[in-house]
């Protein structure tokens, strides 16, 4: 019974030995609770050097994770694995987050930088008063291509990409809303239509598409464009315009029959550790200069007017990633589908992608 007693006296301080050993090694690389904060985003989506900048003004270390969709984001939310501390989900995945309880209330007075927000990015249906999260960026869904390889072809529909000659030409992002949208678009549907016969006609559209698809693929779009191994992609307006800058051959169009009109937002899950945290680095990202730098970086379209007026004019004048209103008022926002729905549409999606040839 005393050798028992001692084997397990043994253990106890072995093991309260090591977790001594791992928080002192963790706090002298700044992880402790209060100073660490954990960030969530989809990739290459913030300037690095703005994360070293955060990390030296205020001392927090910042643990850096990124997700490629909507839905692979909430779920790892929703499992509760990481104490993510900010995310940037889009706006039809706040509205299901609010539902689902994943996400805790603003505290406006700990982030004066707000004022810098257009205000007609504020207040928007998916989030009134803002009570639940802060706006990023915004862009649209449309076509980049390259007019150089494609005989000074332009395009003008969706339903230019169905064209014959277009054999194995067309890049595709990886995302069920997006295909399926620009598919009902093509048959001037809704992006956000949940009638059923609607569905299935959008889904046997995208499969006549089969031939002209080179690859569904992920963030490698980008390269796969500017080096020229395809020449056109669906992608999001802010892919198109990092591309444009390292290819000065490419162009971006949104379709005339309407497109998707999409916003990133800030947002503190439920199970944040380092709420105090989250509210600084939300507001850093809001000063005027950082937004600036971080919009040349990412090169998506800001909400942010105090930034706006330190940007190139030649920037913010290109209708292409800055619209018209009159543009504007064809496009929709992504709306929360239901989960029933939001499963429909990833079924049809998935029976489009298995069925590539």
């Amino acid at each position: 019974m005393r050798k028992l007693v001692q084997a397990f006296l043994v253990i106890f301080i072995v093991s309260l030995a090591l977790i001594l050993f791992v928080n002192h090694l963790n706090a002298s690389q700044g992880y402790t609770g209060g100073n660490t904060l954990t960030v969530y985003n989809w990739g290459d989506y913030i300037d690095p050097d703005l994360i070293t900048q955060f990390e030296e003004e205020t001392g927090i270390k910042v643990i850096y994770e990124t997700f490629d969709s909507n839905e692979a984001m909430m779920t790892k939310i929703q499992q509760g694995g990481t104490s993510y501390d900010v995310a940037v989900p889009s706006e039809y995945a706040i509205e299901k987050m609010k539902e689902d309880d994943l996400l805790q209330k603003i505290d406006q007075s700990k982030i004066p930088n707000l004022k810098n927000i257009d205000e007609r990015f504020l207040d928007l249906p998916f989030d009134p008063g803002n009570e639940y999260s802060v706006p990023y960026f915004w862009g649209t869904v449309g076509i980049v291509f390259n007019p150089k390889l494609l005989g000074e072809r332009e395009f003008h529909s969706w339903n230019d990409l169905w064209a014959d000659d277009l054999k194995n030409q067309i890049l595709l992002i990886d995302g069920a809303r997006e295909a399926m949208g620009f598919a009902l678009n093509s048959l001037n549907y809704s992006l956000n239509d949940t009638n059923v016969d609607h569905l299935q006609e959008a889904k046997a559209k995208l499969q006549e598409l089969q031939p002209n698809i080179k690859a569904i693929v992920g963030d490698e779009i980008k390269m796969l464009i500017v080096n020229e191994e395809a020449p056109i992609g669906v992608v999001w307006s802010g892919d198109a315009a990092d591309m444009m800058w390292e290819n000065d051959d490419l162009d971006y169009v949104v379709p005339e029959e309407g497109s998707n009109l999409w916003f990133d937002n800030f947002v503190i899950p439920k199970t944040a550790r380092n709420v105090e945290g989250a509210h600084k680095f939300i507001n850093f990202m809001l000063d005027a200069e950082i937004n600036a730098q971080n919009t040349d970086y990412v090169g998506y379209s800001t909400p942010n007017k105090a930034a706006m007026a330190l940007l190139d004019e030649e920037t913010i004048e290109d209708e292409r990633f800055y619209p018209s209103s009159e543009l504007t008022d064809r496009l929709e926002v992504y709306e929360n589908l239901g989960k029933k729905m939001l499963s429909y549409y990833n079924d049809l999606y998935l029976e489009f992608k298995m069925h590539k040839k």
